[in-house]
């Protein structure tokens, strides 16, 4: 399956991305502004509450074309960040209070700088996320010694797995996949991950498969837990929770199963005041493959880059800045804010 981007789709436009999910029928005409849903409840303007996480997108380029994909991430997408950029990201977090340095893709592995960026970083005593999207690790020799190489460098690892069954996987990331993600998750519990006697953390991120938000995360944990660790003798810390923003490949699937009302219905009503409080992008700055600067990874695929009032590159960064800027929003919004929240670390409510 080719991207949006390389299939020349008319969604791979964020403008239209947006347009639809606020005029695209008369329900989206007339679901009421996230702006003025914040105001109801007195959180507008949307402002920082102080950076702590540096999420860097390495680029979109992956081994992998998920149907529910945000990022429209896949091996014919190009786009891949610099080693330039890469210093110019080291030199914005050294000396500042940021502890933690969160590394996505695409597959951040098929960085050709990937590993050289880790040491760079763990030199610089960050905390390292990786976010894996467990094939990655299994295609081919060279990322083979990966876990190996994270454990080394005491990298915390968030790992993609739609579902602990094969049906419910495959059906969302492609034939095959489920059974991949099975041996990474092995290797990285070879290697001490989620282990007793190791403080390595292996983390799985969970995205619902069709048009619905997720379960209870807690109730999901148990369960993942409960069939993984019998079926195939796999351990993990956490499992997080993630919501399916209606934008991309995503907005793309609701389009085409006549859902999209339907779903953004379902955001509306379940919208959370506890979880706007707390959406991720009040602690966090996303970094695109480019080095400019955005309020979080879903308003960098929707090309939306921080207000004008703060530094939009790299080349200009400015904590305090920062900080103190209003956070940019639009519709699709309401998918961090529904039920118990969703953010990079699942459930905020």
């Amino acid at each position: 399956m080719k991207s949006l981007k390389a299939a020349e789709h008319r969604l791979s436009q964020p403008e239209l991305q947006l347009e639809i999910l606020n005029n695209g029928s008369e329900t989206l005409k007339n679901v009421p502004k996230f702006g003025d849903k914040l105001r109801d409840t007195g959180l507008h303007p949307l402002k920082p509450t102080g950076i702590d996480i540096f999420q860097v997108n390495v680029g979109y380029m992956c081994n992998e074309t998920c149907k529910h994909c945000h990022v429209d991430a896949g091996p014919d997408r190009k786009e891949i960040m610099t080693r330039e950029t890469m210093e110019l990201c080291l030199d914005a977090v050294r000396d500042t209070d940021i502890g933690t340095v969160d590394l996505t893709g695409g597959a951040p592995e098929m960085n050709p700088h990937f590993r050289w960026f880790v040491e760079e970083i763990k030199a610089l005593n960050k905390h390292i996320i990786v976010r894996s999207n467990l094939t990655i690790l299994t295609v081919n020799p060279k990322y083979r010694e990966l876990p190996l190489f994270f454990a080394e460098h005491g990298v915390e690892v968030v790992a993609s797995l739609p579902y602990y069954l094969q049906r419910n996987t495959d059906a969302q990331r492609g034939d095959g996949v489920f059974d991949k993600s099975i041996i990474g998750l092995q290797m990285l519990n070879a290697v001490g991950y989620a282990q007793s006697e190791s403080d390595l953390m292996l983390n799985l991120a969970y995205n619902p498969t069709g048009a619905f938000l997720p379960a209870n995360q807690k109730t999901m944990e148990a369960d993942f837990r409960r069939v993984l660790k019998k079926n195939h003798d796999i351990s993990f810390n956490n499992l997080f929770a993630i919501t399916n923003l209606p934008i991309s490949r995503f907005l793309d699937f609701l389009i085409m199963s006549g859902n999209v009302d339907d779903y953004m219905t379902k955001l509306v009503n379940a919208y959370n005041p506890s979880a706007a409080a707390n959406v991720m992008c009040r602690n966090i700055i996303s970094v695109g493959w480019d080095g400019y600067l955005y309020d979080c990874d879903f308003n960098q695929m929707l090309q939306m880059k921080v207000n004008s009032s703060a530094p939009r590159h790299l080349r200009d960064f400015d904590l305090a800045r920062l900080n103190e800027r209003t956070i940019v929003i639009d519709q699709h919004c309401y998918g961090c804010t529904a039920g118990a929240g969703s953010s990079c670390g699942g459930a905020i409510a």
